[in-house]
């Protein structure tokens, strides 16, 4: 079976396609930075707690943590381990499944996020949305959605295959 030639991007997209990546590296860096500098939490913390605050239970199995945040088993346990080792939160033996544990937002971690998200947010308002018309703001959430919907689908069908 002859292989498909590979389809180049333009010059368009191209332009586009190195703006996001580099808009994305930049905006991760800045916004560690600016969680380090005003709470003493790297983005990696920051995430993991935002995720625990998410569910009513302030708690989910690691593999459920590591489905939301699409990182690999051995990043998510040395963060876990990290931010354990803070007090932020507690990694919990799972009864039914030896294997597996829980990990359980404590209210050290629940305090952390707390002092933390004003001035996060205050800063996502004045690097991002500040900058941005309603009508952006609304292309860059459908845009977002979009990519996510297709990669969604291509997993699931390769899953299936």
């Amino acid at each position: 079976m002859a292989q498909r030639p590979p389809r180049w991007l333009s010059d368009a997209e191209l332009t586009a396609w190195r703006g996001w990546l580099d808009a994305h590296a930049v905006l991760s860096a800045a916004l560690n930075r600016e969680l380090q500098r005003c709470s003493g939490l790297s983005l990696a913390d920051y995430d993991v707690l935002v995720s625990l605050t998410d569910v009513p239970e302030r708690s989910l199995r690691m593999y459920e943590l590591g489905d939301r945040l699409q990182w690999e088993k051995s990043r998510l346990s040395k963060q876990v381990s990290r931010m354990a080792a803070r007090g932020l939160l507690e990694r919990r033996e799972c009864l039914d499944d030896r294997r597996g544990a829980f990990v359980d937002l404590t209210a050290a971690g629940e305090r952390a996020i707390t002092e933390a998200a004003p001035a996060h947010v205050e800063f996502v308002h004045d690097v991002v949305f500040d900058g941005l018309t309603p009508e952006q703001v609304e292309a860059l959430a459908a845009v977002s959605q979009l990519v996510q919907a297709r990669l969604a689908s291509m997993s699931s069908t390769a899953s299936d295959a």
